[in-house]
């Protein structure tokens, strides 16, 4: 199988020998020996050069996972005795790495020396491969069918406000009410459903009153939240300290708000490096000792 998917990728046997350190006739052998066990042709031979078959074009495609699949076994297996090493570069959201990933970060580069970190915190979506990021921490629901994730925890939503707003306006009892007040709203929200609360009937009620600030920063808006400026709907490991110490006050709490999920997303399922797999671990570990 190895040899067939270099035959096709290198174009010729006698490429795909070099490969292998054969001659270009047993490469040729055992691709034969593959079509004679399946009972077809997988390649269409001529002097210039080879060709799949519609057979062999699907063959190709499902040997390279096998391959790929089996390889990952294999650096998994041995992996086992080895250690992390090289530069992990790793991107996260603004306020998630501020307020969480350094500690994280930290631990791990002290559990593992010989790998070094570079992180990327931004709140945009970026492009794992272009940008060269070996994992990346996103917080939503996520439907790239071309990135792998691993579910790291849940992350809670909250609507809050301070005590001189709530002064001010009065306390909510219903939606209703907080359609009359100003919004501080995260203008960089990728998940479908914000802003959106749910009654003990699970139905869905929608807060769709002006917005007295938009900001692409979490922070700026806590602050401005925390100055009586408005309303503000965000993670609740953004506002916790604060509801604690009474700076801001969570609105209606019999109501249920979204529940996004903290992932770690990878740019491929094959090949992922040791480093980056000790590291979702250790995240792991990190968010489920100390939920969020």
């Amino acid at each position: 199988m190895r040899i067939f998917i270099a035959a096709v990728e290198e174009g010729s046997f006698a490429a795909a020998a070099r490969r292998f350190k054969l001659s270009s006739a047993m490469a040729g052998k055992h691709v034969s020996a593959l079509e004679s066990d399946l009972h077809v042709r997988l390649i269409q031979r001529s002097t210039r050069r080879l060709s799949l078959t519609d057979v062999g074009q699907r063959y190709y495609e499902r040997c390279k996972v096998i391959i790929e699949a089996l390889d990952d076994a294999d650096r998994e297996a041995s992996d086992i005795q080895a250690t992390p090493r090289g530069l992990l570069r790793i991107a996260a959201p603004l306020a998630f790495g501020e307020m969480h990933l350094g500690k994280i970060v930290s631990r791990y580069l002290e559990q593992f020396p010989e790998v070094s970190a570079g992180v990327v915190l931004e709140d945009n979506y970026i492009d794992l491969l272009e940008e060269r990021i070996d994992v990346a921490i996103r917080i939503g629901h996520l439907d790239d069918p071309t990135l792998v994730t691993r579910r790291l925890a849940p992350c809670k939503m909250v609507l809050c406000a301070s005590t001189d707003f709530l002064k001010k306006y009065g306390m909510p009892e219903t939606p209703d009410d907080l359609s009359r007040m100003p919004r501080l709203a995260f203008s960089q929200a990728i998940s479908a459903g914000d802003w959106t609360i749910y009654d003990t009937d699970n139905r869905p009620h929608t807060i769709e009153s002006r917005c007295r600030l938009t900001s692409n920063n979490i922070h700026l808006l806590m602050e401005a939240a925390l100055g009586g400026t408005g309303i503000v709907y965000g993670p609740c490991f953004v506002f916790r300290e604060h509801i604690r110490q009474g700076q801001l006050i969570e609105l209606l709490p019999d109501y249920r708000t979204s529940e996004l999920t903290i992932q770690a997303v990878y740019p491929s399922a094959m090949r992922i490096p040791f480093k980056v797999r000790t590291f979702v671990d250790f995240i792991a570990d990190a968010l489920k000792a100390k939920p969020l």
